[in-house]
């Protein structure tokens, strides 16, 4: 029951699509214009920087809120980590497919940078140096998000097995699965992205403003 109580909550954090909200503000339908994505990539590409900013400070906070809940209610079970990353597999599925705009939302990297700040400071340099450096090399913020979730999933694994959770093995075994899952879905949302990066097509990034 915990477990699905933490997806709900995460779940009714990830609603909140800070893109959408932001585009409303400048009187433009994120999800109609540039590549149609609702995600702070799309927001500053087709906005700017403020926007874009803005868009991915809101993604990043919802997923901390949502984590934060969960730790506090459940603050006495022996397998916070486990229920704090069901939440922040619900905000990544709020933000993904939120039921009032016909589940068309993001691809919830902004909304991993929150789980992957929220599950500990340690977690921050590895996933954030992969990113970075592909973007910086490459201008390919598609390819930096693929990498930076991959490591994210490695990480988790390399610390879990060292204890760095202190959970039980079923526990951590769950945990592994959920952070793989998320690697997966952050990968299917990216599939146009990947196919047009096989073929040489994609975009690189450039700020529209």
């Amino acid at each position: 029951m915990e477990r699905i109580i933490c997806l709900a909550i995460g779940y009714v954090c990830g609603l909140l699509q800070t893109g959408y909200l932001v585009g409303k503000m400048n009187h433009v339908d994120i999800r109609k214009e540039g590549s149609g994505n609702a995600g702070s990539t799309n927001a500053l590409r087709v906005l700017g920087w403020k926007a874009g900013a803005m868009t991915f400070a809101g993604d990043v906070i919802k997923c901390l809120a949502a984590v934060l809940i969960a730790r506090y209610l459940y603050r006495d079970t022996q397998y916070v980590p486990l229920l704090a990353m069901y939440a922040g597999m619900g905000a990544t599925l709020g933000h993904n497919f939120p039921f009032y705009l016909k589940f068309k939302g993001g691809k919830g990297i902004a909304v991993l940078a929150g789980l992957i700040l929220a599950t500990g400071l340690v977690m921050v340099p590895i996933p954030l140096s992969a990113f970075l450096i592909a973007v910086l090399l490459t201008r390919y913020v598609s390819l930096g998000s693929l990498l930076a979730s991959s490591m994210f999933f490695l990480e988790v694994l390399f610390y879990g097995q060292l204890g760095g959770f202190g959970m039980a093995f079923r526990y951590r075994m769950e945990l592994y699965v959920l952070v793989f899952l998320l690697m997966v879905l952050a990968w299917v949302r990216h599939k146009e992205n990947i196919k047009r990066l096989l073929a040489g097509t994609e975009n690189p990034f450039r700020s529209k403003k």
